[in-house]
């Protein structure tokens, strides 16, 4: 691993290598990496002069594009710290997390001014900056107040273990998110194990970035390791199967990024599209758990290998992946990426057996100084220099690691644990089955029942009875759901992951519990 060196130490060393190859790929325009960085110095000396100096908290609210990409080098460059602002969240999450991080500016796409705005009013006080910026048919027509003020700036020194290079929020999927302390030495390493545990070919790879960049996975593997190793970002700003099979076929796209739900969706692509990822060496899947069916059919009808991995924001977040190219374990999350120790630990902290299922434990210097501003639920999570994740799951005799479920959505049922992904991967297995989710419910009798929600296929019916004796063949009878719930769509966050906690808001609604 490499010595501690400042993130933008190794952006500025590819940039010198790999300056003339393609930095971002998108329908208007080719950027090479030496006009990003050059027109990311325009932006950060026009933030220099508005006062904006090392340590400050800038917001970058913008959708996926060449603007988030200069922006974000750019915040840095003044040594700033940057706090993505997830494009999905509601005005009084905007409150919490401009208010938690104490922001300086906010950089912000010109539609999202108004919701802004409304944030801001409804904060203690007012951000001293609010930078807008639209969309041209170049970056520098968009980001046109930004640049050309020809002005200089010196970037700061920077202690890479100490300085902070972001706070990203975590997803909130039990309530209000906290902010995830990273420095630059945390993600200048978790960078250098992504190039290397995915072997990446430098200066030659173009990976497509759907996900939000805003979220912790896009923003390092589809953000900062193209940056530190001369490949080509090719950004969108929302997924749709036919402009992403079209985009990888255009750009000739190495590298997919994706979450279960999207390989899903990409499965029902016309068979005459098949050809469109042909140029693909492999694809990614993380966010949340990969349906093993979904894999198999994805990889039988493009012939293209995913390759699943895992890590939380609190990591930066990589923390393990099946070994591109090597022997690869549908179902598990793989094996622990170079400079990343894992281990299982039971309810006590003491070490599980192989096999045996515990909570995940993350050490290694890609793991966060902590949480923003609450040191007593850093303290929690932060043990001995180990990262308790919350992620249950166990270790196999060849080092692959399997994640169960969380922690907190670990079902008791007469005293028996129930884990919902094995719940959810037999109802799955039902053809007519599009997507499921379980949760439990409190229940007099058995302390807890497993509660599942499901979303059929189109035009698709089936009876809960009928569900109920295809889980009867592959499930004890503590983990068959005790009641099926049709809905339209289950709710998900930028990260692919399923609100639980939504779920049983609705389950307390429905048996009058909670009022709307």
């Amino acid at each position: 691993m490499l010595e501690s060196e400042s993130l933008l130490s190794r952006i500025r060393r590819s940039c010198r290598h790999y300056g003339s190859r393609p930095c971002v790929l998108t329908d208007q325009q080719v950027l090479t990496h030496r006009e990003v960085w050059d027109i990311s110095t325009e932006v950060a000396s026009s933030l220099a002069a508005l006062g904006l100096t090392k340590g400050d908290r800038i917001a970058l609210y913008a959708p996926n594009g060449a603007e988030f990409v200069v922006l974000y080098l750019a915040i840095i460059r003044i040594g700033a710290v940057v706090v993505p602002i997830n494009l999905l969240i509601n005005t009084p999450e905007i409150c919490h997390i401009l208010g938690d991080a104490g922001v300086s500016c906010i950089l912000a796409y010109e539609t999202f001014i108004p919701k802004i705005n409304s944030a801001i009013q409804e904060l203690v006080g007012p951000v001293p900056h609010v930078l807008g910026f639209g969309s041209g048919l170049t970056i520098r027509q968009s980001l046109a107040d930004l640049v050309g003020n020809g002005a200089e700036f010196k970037e700061p020194s920077i202690n890479p273990v100490q300085d902070l290079l972001a706070i990203l929020y975590t997803s909130g999927t039990t309530g209000f998110p906290k902010g995830a302390m990273l420095t630059h030495d945390n993600l200048a390493c978790n960078t250098e194990s992504v190039h290397q545990a995915m072997r990446w070919e430098s200066g030659r790879d173009r990976v497509l970035v759907v996900l939000p960049m805003f979220h912790a996975f896009a923003t390092t593997v589809g953000l900062l390791t193209p940056l530190i190793n001369g490949s080509a970002i090719v950004p969108l700003a929302k997924f749709d199967p036919d402009h992403v099979a079209g985009t990888i076929r255009q750009h000739e796209v190495t590298i997919f990024l994706g979450v279960p739900s999207m390989f899903g969706v990409l499965l029902r692509l016309a068979t005459s599209r098949d050809g469109d990822l042909s140029s693909l060496r492999f694809a990614i899947s993380g966010g949340a758990a990969l349906p093993v069916s979904v894999l198999e059919k994805f990889e039988e009808k493009f012939k293209v290998r995913i390759y699943e991995g895992d890590g939380p924001t609190e990591c930066s977040p990589v923390t393990c992946v099946n070994p591109i190219g090597g022997v690869r374990k549908p179902g598990t999350v793989g094996l622990p990426v170079p400079g990343v120790e894992m281990k299982i630990l039971d309810d006590a902290g003491l070490p599980c057996a192989l096999g045996e299922v515990g909570e995940i434990a993350v050490r290694g210097r890609n793991v966060m100084k902590g949480y923003w501003n609450r040191p007593e639920e850093t303290a929690e999570v932060l043990v001995d220099g180990w990262f308790l994740s919350g992620d249950l799951g166990f270790e196999d005799q060849e080092g692959y690691f399997s994640i169960i479920d969380r922690k907190k959505d670990l079902i008791l049922v007469n005293g028996m644990n129930v884990y919902p992904r094995m719940v959810e991967e037999v109802l799955l297995a039902h053809p007519l089955i599009l997507d499921v989710a379980v949760v439990g419910e409190p229940d007099e009798r058995h302390g807890e029942v497993p509660v599942a929600f499901i979303v059929l296929k189109s035009s698709s019916k089936v009876t809960p009875r009928e569900l109920r004796d295809h889980c009867r063949d592959r499930l004890g009878r503590h983990q068959i759901p005790k009641r099926m719930e049709f809905i339209e769509a289950l709710p998900r966050n930028a990260s692919g992951k399923v609100m639980k906690r939504e779920l049983r808001r609705s389950g307390e609604i429905e048996r009058g519990i909670r009022s709307i």
